[in-house]
């Protein structure tokens, strides 16, 4: 375990690869730890002479909870949110990139290529926006502008992600309602096996189990709001990545999204749902790996 203070909270963080090399930061998403990583993906990165970062975000994991701010009601949030209503949250996915760039600072790394998922994506697509001068390019993946106008995933994923219906107030329960959930947001070309999904939601919840954080990074997110017109300022390499198949955030916000950065590159990965299995690592190694070589040699 290796863990930092920066931007005022402890980050856990682990680094893969020759210290040196391009700086590359991994961003998970919503409630997932760094641990979500498959590992083949980190050893791919590095061989290809990267420099990988992963950590665990704010409420997750081994980093910092804010657990005095207590479990947040997302439907009431949303519902605030849509009607239009100023929504007090604990703390800003603005919050969550300047944690990145305090675990950048903290590590010495001047500029480093970005990626993040889900939630991650939309921290990423911050630090494009509003510290771009610390990125040589930004991934986006499985990521959303915060749209709402574009077709949004299905109830019963939204359901799945918030564990609704889920009891997680027993190691029993916890863990049954997060592998229904990886089940349905699963993809049907990059599977993976009971058991091995059965081993990492183990993992997780002995490492850091928190639903409460969750709630607290989705309330960043409702606060976040549409992020359309910050995306158009973008100047930085950006290429957004997106599945096909994904049943929590469908594909056209991941079209949107690209659609709304100038000159992104856009890619759609049949098969892919919402979850990063390791059956999905050497074609996401890949496509990020290349478009910051590419960045790099164009920029060199």
């Amino acid at each position: 375990m290796t863990a930092i203070s920066a931007n005022g909270i402890t980050i856990e963080y682990e680094t893969h690869g020759q210290e040196g090399n391009p700086a590359l930061l991994l961003i998970r998403g919503l409630g997932s730890q760094m641990i979500h990583w498959p590992a083949a993906l980190m050893q791919r990165l590095a061989a290809a002479g990267f420099y990988v970062v992963t950590f665990d975000n704010r409420d997750a994991g081994l980093s910092t909870k804010f657990e005095a701010a207590g479990a947040m009601d997302v439907a009431d949030l949303m519902q605030r949110a849509k009607a239009g209503e100023d929504i007090e949250v604990p703390y800003l996915l603005d919050d969550m990139a300047a944690d990145v760039i305090g675990l950048m600072d903290a590590l010495s790394i001047v500029t480093a290529h970005v990626a993040g998922i889900s939630m991650g994506g939309a921290i990423a697509q911050l630090l494009a926006a509003k510290h771009g001068g610390r990125l040589r390019s930004m991934t986006s993946i499985m990521a959303q502008s915060g749209n709402l106008d574009v077709p949004q995933g299905s109830p019963q994923a939204m359901a799945a992600l918030m564990r609704a219906g889920g009891d997680e107030s027993t190691r029993d329960g916890a863990l049954a309602a997060n592998m229904a959930t990886a089940r349905i947001l699963a993809g049907p070309l990059y599977p993976t096996s009971e058991a091995d999904r059965r081993a990492m939601v183990e993992r997780a919840y002995d490492r850091g189990h928190c639903p409460d954080g969750r709630t607290r990074q989705r309330a960043a997110i409702i606060k976040n709001g549409n992020r359309v017109a910050m995306l158009r300022t973008i100047k930085i390499p950006c290429q957004v990545i997106h599945g096909m198949d994904d049943p929590l955030l469908n594909i056209a916000g991941g079209e949107d999204t690209a659609a709304n950065i100038p000159g992104a590159d856009f890619h759609a990965i049949a098969g892919m749902g919402h979850e990063t299995p390791a059956t999905l690592a050497p074609v996401l190694a890949d496509l990020i790996g290349c478009f910051a070589r590419r960045v790099d040699e164009t920029t060199a």
